[in-house]
C-alpha cells in the first residue's frame, strides 16, 4: 500500500490525482498547516529530513520531490499515462513533467516572496527602497519570464487537446498546479487554451476523487 504524506493545501494534492487516475490503492496521512506561518508542520520532518510534502512511502521505501515520485509511480506499472520512448511525443511530456517544478514553480515562489517583500512591516524609510527593488526585479525578470512560460504553454494547448498532444498524460497532471495558481491569481483571461485545459481537467472523476481524499484545495492561499 501507498502510503501519501499529504499537506493541506499543497502540490501533493497532484500525486493523490495521479494515483486516482492509475487505480492505485493508497492510504492518505493528513497534515494541517502552522496556524502561524502556513507552513508545513514539524511533524513532516519525521517522515523526510527537509519536513516537505509531497513525500510518498512503500515498503518502508521514502521518496520525496513531485517529478521523481512521479516517475516512480508510472514506472511501477503498465499505463496509459506514460508516453512510451518510441512514440515522438516522448521527450515532449519529458519536459512538461519536469517544466513543472523546475521551470513554472520558482516563478511562482519568487513572485510570492516578492508579495510578502511589499506587504512587509517596515520602518517608512525602508518601504519606499524595497518597493523600488521588487519592481526592479519583476520588471527585470520575473514578469517577462513568467509571461514566456504561459505563452509557451497557451500556444501548446492550441495545437492539440493536451499538453502531449490528443492522448492525456501525467504531463497533464503535474502541469495542473501551474496553471490552478495562475489562474487562482486572476491572470487567465488572456489564456483561453489554458482555461479550457483546466475545464477538462475539472470534470475528470480522477480529479474530482483526489479532492475528496485530501480536502479542499485551498490553491489561492
Amino acid at each position: 500500500m501507498i502510503i501519501v504524506h499529504h499537506l493541506e493545501n499543497s502540490r501533493s494534492q497532484r500525486v493523490l490525482w495521479l494515483l486516482e487516475e492509475l487505480g492505485e490503492p493508497y492510504e492518505v496521512k493528513r497534515y494541517d498547516r502552522d496556524k502561524k506561518t502556513n507552513l508545513a508542520p514539524a511533524a513532516l520532518l519525521k517522515v523526510h529530513p527537509l519536513g516537505k510534502s509531497p513525500v510518498i512511502e512503500e515498503n518502508g521505501k521514502v521518496i520525496a520531490e513531485t517529478g521523481t515520485i512521479f516517475e516512480y509511480l508510472l514506472k511501477r506499472t503498465d499505463n496509459n499515462l506514460r508516453i512510451n520512448e518510441n512514440d515522438d511525443a516522448y521527450w515532449r511530456h519529458q519536459y512538461w513533467l519536469h517544466a513543472a517544478e523546475g521551470s513554472f514553480a520558482p516563478m511562482m515562489i519568487i513572485a510570492l516572496l516578492l508579495g510578502r517583500i511589499e506587504n512587509a512591516p517596515l520602518p517608512f524609510f525602508a518601504k519606499p527602497i524595497a518597493k523600488k527593488l521588487v519592481k526592479a526585479v519583476r520588471n527585470g525578470y520575473v514578469d517577462h519570464t513568467t509571461k514566456a512560460l504561459y505563452d509557451y504553454a497557451e500556444d501548446t494547448l492550441g495545437k492539440s487537446e493536451w499538453l502531449c498532444g490528443e492522448k492525456f498524460s501525467a504531463a497533464d497532471i503535474i502541469m495542473s498546479f501551474p496553471f490552478e495558481a495562475f489562474s487562482a491569481r486572476g491572470d487567465l483571461a488572456k489564456y483561453p487554451n489554458i482555461t479550457g485545459f483546466l475545464k477538462r481537467i475539472h470534470a475528470r472523476p480522477g480529479y474530482k476523487a483526489a479532492l475528496e481524499s485530501g480536502g479542499p484545495y485551498g490553491i489561492g492561499r
